[in-house]
């Protein structure tokens, strides 16, 4: 985790009153849906919101494997293979409502009860993300913040991303944008957010991306083009890498 991300992230206890915040919005978006609408496309490519519903579910699950990694100390990867973690949602994805809607709130009761089984040392130990990344288990409850919201607004329900609280979304643009450093051969210089910079290299003149932090947030994670974005600089809004 870089400090930059580190700075953004507020504690275990804010994190989780965080992810409860947006399985709360979630189940409340579901709860009305019927089985003709939850096969009906969301807003990923190729993925209905039955595949969406499924994921976020299986999410929860994988993630209570790196807490009881965590926890334990055994290495427990957050899935078996890529595969599987494929063929899972797709095999969940056709499930009518009822069935989906117990699963994604059982997956989450298990997240939860998972998370408040840790000791503060267990918060400490360092786990493997799908990726093949370090972390620390206390970055844990921030992967499922990031889950529950952005998938909120990928079920193409009404609500998008101008429902994150600004807090999550502020944390989300650090984030995201340090990921990006590196990956980005423009300089960039996000206003509104304690002015977030990243790729190119610090001599150069920043392209300066004004907006609010759910709509820099949108942005970046590649949920949206940017419409909304006031850019000044010496090039246009800069195209930028996939994200996760």
């Amino acid at each position: 985790m870089t400090s930059k991300q580190a700075a953004a992230l507020p504690g275990v206890e804010v994190l989780l009153g965080w992810v409860d915040e947006g399985q709360r919005l979630l189940e409340q978006m579901v709860h009305p849906l019927d089985d003709t609408a939850v096969g009906e496309p969301s807003r990923l490519p190729g993925w209905t919101r039955g595949h969406v519903l499924t994921h976020v579910a299986r999410n929860a699950d994988a993630l209570v494997n790196l807490l009881t990694w965590a926890r334990t100390g055994t290495p427990t990867p957050m899935y078996p293979s890529t595969e599987s973690r494929n063929a899972g949602i797709e095999a969940g994805a056709p499930r009518p409502i009822a069935a989906q809607r117990e699963d994604l709130e059982a997956a989450a009761r298990r997240f939860m009860e998972s998370a408040r089984a840790m000791t503060p040392p267990d918060w400490e130990r360092t786990v493997q993300s799908a990726q093949g990344r370090s972390i620390p288990g206390s970055e844990i409850p921030w992967m499922r913040v990031r889950e529950v919201w952005i998938h909120l607004a990928d079920l193409d329900l009404g609500p998008g991303f101008e429902v994150l609280p600004d807090a999550v979304a502020a944390a989300l643009v650090h984030d995201v944008a340090g990921w990006m450093d590196g990956r980005v051969t423009e300089r960039v210089e996000l206003a509104g957010v304690d002015r977030v910079t990243f790729g190119g290299s610090p001599g150069q003149p920043p392209v300066r991306v004004d907006g609010t932090p759910q709509a820099l947030a949108e942005w970046l994670v590649g949920r949206s083009r940017g419409e909304t974005l006031a850019v000044e600089g010496p090039s246009a809004l800069p195209d930028l890498p996939r994200w996760l």
